[in-house]
């Protein structure tokens, strides 16, 4: 049980079975912690102080990212030592370059005892309002909200592109970008945070195609991606839904047939 944290948030799940749970308030923390109860949770202060929203692990590189909701946050990642310990490690900080080349920056003082982490290093990019994250196939994608775009960085290449932006796809359906899962075929699911309370699918094929629609909760927001592992079942979460707006989770089918004639996003490098 985890008690006295502060505006928890997208957060992520590890490869070794915890969850990493994201406090998105000022000098917030990330908390380690065990889904089943058994073990204890654990602050991971190594992974800086700032408004965390959410974690994607790659356990490949030993990597976990970390998107910041700021105006002008920053986007990081944590390269630590050990599978299942992230009491080791160095806090980076993302600056992108020419042809969307990504280097990354020692953050000198995770823990921001006097200086906010996202104005530790000069130059760093700033994204405005990073919300979800998602690992899978080498690439983890997130999501800005002032921009109203879906990103995807290569970890193998260390480059970033936009994978859909609402100013220049053709098929601007998605509005209000926020969380986001994805599939081992590669599609992307991306929940509307306002919008037309949608989750929109961004096919592998360069589709762009509302998946469903929650009506009646405009005042809400779509939350909570989850696939089972089955991936026969899409759960979501409608976050001030209800009569006593106090939320609904829920589940739809993860079967879709695409819209015929929606031409493919346009991706850019950044």
């Amino acid at each position: 049980m985890l008690s006295n944290t502060n505006r928890n948030c997208a957060g992520g799940p590890t490869p070794w079975g915890t969850w990493l749970l994201c406090e998105e308030i000022k000098r917030g923390f990330v908390w380690e912690v065990d889904p089943h109860g058994v073990a204890l949770p654990k602050k991971r202060a190594l992974l800086g102080r700032f408004r965390h929203e959410a974690a994607a692990v790659d356990a490949g590189r030993k990597i976990v990212y970390l998107t910041e909701d700021e105006p002008d946050g920053n986007l990081y990642r944590f390269r630590y030592q050990k599978p299942a310990k992230l009491t080791q490690g160095v806090l980076e900080v993302a600056t992108v370059g020419a042809g969307g080349h990504v280097t990354w920056t020692t953050v000198p003082d995770p823990k921001a005892v006097s200086v906010m982490t996202r104005y530790q290093v000069a130059g760093a990019t700033v994204f405005d309002g990073a919300e979800g994250a998602w690992f899978g196939d080498g690439v983890v994608h997130f999501t800005t909200k002032g921009t109203n775009q879906v990103w995807a960085y290569d970890g193998a290449t260390e480059t970033i592109s936009v994978v859909y932006d609402v100013n220049t796809t053709c098929n601007p359906v998605l509005r209000g970008v926020d969380n986001v899962t994805g599939t081992p075929s590669g599609d992307i699911y991306v929940a509307e945070d306002g919008g037309n309370m949608q989750v929109v699918l961004l096919g592998d094929d360069g589709s762009v195609s509302p998946f469903l629609q929650v009506l009646g909760q405009d005042t809400s927001e779509l939350t909570g991606l989850a696939f089972t592992p089955a991936g026969d079942r899409l759960y979501f979460s409608s976050q001030r839904g209800g009569p006593s707006k106090t939320g609904i989770t829920t589940r739809s089918p993860a079967r879709f047939v695409r819209s015929a004639g929606l031409c493919p996003r346009t991706a850019g490098s950044y």
